[in-house]
């Protein structure tokens, strides 16, 4: 079992995404029971030593599912437009929930909670077109997110 080590795998920060949201509009209860949101992506900024850019406006947005158990389910979909013009799109799928009670009801106030009080992470996916931006396409992520007011601030790493 010892070496087992070498398949641990190693992160590298590749770069963060920060993005303001727009208000939400909820489904509730949708027909299937639970609570849906839609929540657009209105403006953001891609920074790292892997990607620059910003989020294209508009382009697209979370549709998230509240579980009766607390936990959101997001579904996030929009376009990066990186510093040379390139177009990227960006598929998150991944998980919020609070770890307690008093913690959940504040942030569904949408007041600001430690980074330690909740759990939010992402898996990404993107389509990039060929060139110096493909290798987005050709490697599994883990994203760490950061949930401010009205915003929320990603922090993407490569698995290598």
């Amino acid at each position: 079992m010892d070496g087992m080590h070498r398949f641990h795998p190693q992160f590298e920060h590749a770069f963060s995404i920060s993005i303001a949201l727009t208000k939400p509009y909820w489904i509730k209860p949708s027909a299937r029971g639970d609570t849906r949101a839609a929540i657009y992506a209105a403006s953001g900024t891609v920074e790292g030593p892997r990607l620059s850019g910003r989020v294209v406006p508009m382009s697209g947005g979370d549709f998230p599912l509240l579980r009766p158990d607390g936990v959101i389910d997001f579904d996030a979909r929009y376009l990066i437009e990186a510093d040379d013009g390139a177009i990227i799109y960006l598929q998150n799928r991944g998980y919020r929930w609070a770890r307690s009670p008093d913690i959940a009801e504040r942030m569904a106030r949408n007041e600001p909670v430690a980074h330690e009080d909740y759990y939010m992470r992402v898996s990404p996916s993107f389509d990039a077109p060929a060139g110096p931006h493909d290798w987005l396409a050709r490697h599994v992520f883990v994203g760490v997110a950061e949930k401010t007011p009205n915003a929320n601030c990603i922090h993407y790493f490569v698995v290598l």
